[in-house]
């Protein structure tokens, strides 16, 4: 079984971690990735600009009910919850999640439970828990979940709550997240599954 979806998670310095990542994914990536940044209603189009001058895959704020498409990156608009429901994302105006809207949990959860064991999580830097419950779900949902090493974080809290949750497959530096996701797409076996 092969990943369809990358499903990334970041607050507290999260910007440049998240570029980090991108920036190591070439054109042609065969996977959509969304991302889930804590930021302000204030945020908007500058934080899309910001991102896509460090990436060749096409960076959109998705619409409500908009198909996802592979090699495209799919940031969570301000203030909206990011879900995936059927192949595509829906938006939401709900109460915040963890204190947060978009929710990282709330994106990891709907992701799970439509893409299942052919979902890669991923957790970044950030000031809170966010994430670790998502990724778990994600985890017991048969999908394969990367934690960044917190010591490579700007801020430790979210990456070490995942690690605590139990749920992290690998824990790895940030420089070598976008490798071991190309790795992954690549050879499409699972790590410790037999070749």
């Amino acid at each position: 079984m092969s990943y369809e979806l990358v499903v990334v998670g970041a607050s507290l310095g999260g910007l440049i971690a998240v570029e980090t990542i991108l920036n190591g994914l070439p054109a042609g990536y065969p996977l959509p990735v969304a991302v889930v940044l804590h930021r302000s209603a204030q945020s908007g189009d500058p934080l899309r600009a910001a991102i896509q001058r460090h990436t060749p895959l096409r960076v959109v704020e998705p619409q409500d009910k908009q198909a996802i498409e592979a090699g495209r990156v799919y940031l969570a608009p301000a203030d909206y919850h990011l879900l995936v429901e059927d192949h595509s994302f829906a938006l939401s105006t709900e109460g915040a999640v963890r204190h947060s809207r978009p929710s990282i949990d709330v994106l990891f959860e709907s992701a799970a439970d439509n893409y299942r064991d052919r979902l890669i999580a991923v957790v970044l830097t950030g000031a809170s828990d966010d994430g670790a419950r998502g990724a778990t779900y994600v985890k017991q949902h048969g999908g394969f979940v990367v934690v960044q090493d917190p010591a490579t974080a700007e801020c430790a809290v979210m990456p070490q709550a995942a690690i605590q949750s139990g749920c992290a497959d690998r824990v790895l530096p940030l420089s070598g997240i976008a490798p071991f996701l190309l790795q992954l797409t690549a050879t499409n076996v699972r790590p410790g599954d037999a070749a």
